[in-house]
C-alpha cells in the first residue's frame, strides 16, 4: 500500500499496517536505502521468504 501511495489515515489502511508489522518481525529497519518503495520490497520481500521457507519446513516435517 506504501508503494502505491495509499492513504495513511485509511482505517483499513491502518488494518493492513497493524498486521504486517508483527509478523515481518525484524526484518523492517533491516536495510536502509534512499528509496523508500526499494526499501519496503526489500526489507518485506525478505520476510516473505522467511515465511515460505519455515513453512516449507514445517510442511515437510509434517508430511
Amino acid at each position: 500500500m506504501n508503494l502505491f501511495g495509499a492513504n495513511a489515515t485509511n482505517a483499513f489502511f491502518r488494518f493492513i499496517q497493524s498486521m504486517a508489522e508483527p509478523l515481518a518481525l525484524f526484518f523492517p529497519g533491516l536495510f536502509t536505502f534512499a528509496n523508500k518503495a526499494l526499501e519496503t520490497i526489500v526489507n518485506y520481500g525478505l520476510a516473505a521468504v522467511f515465511w515460505l521457507v519455515l513453512a516449507g519446513l514445517i510442511a515437510r516435517f509434517v508430511s
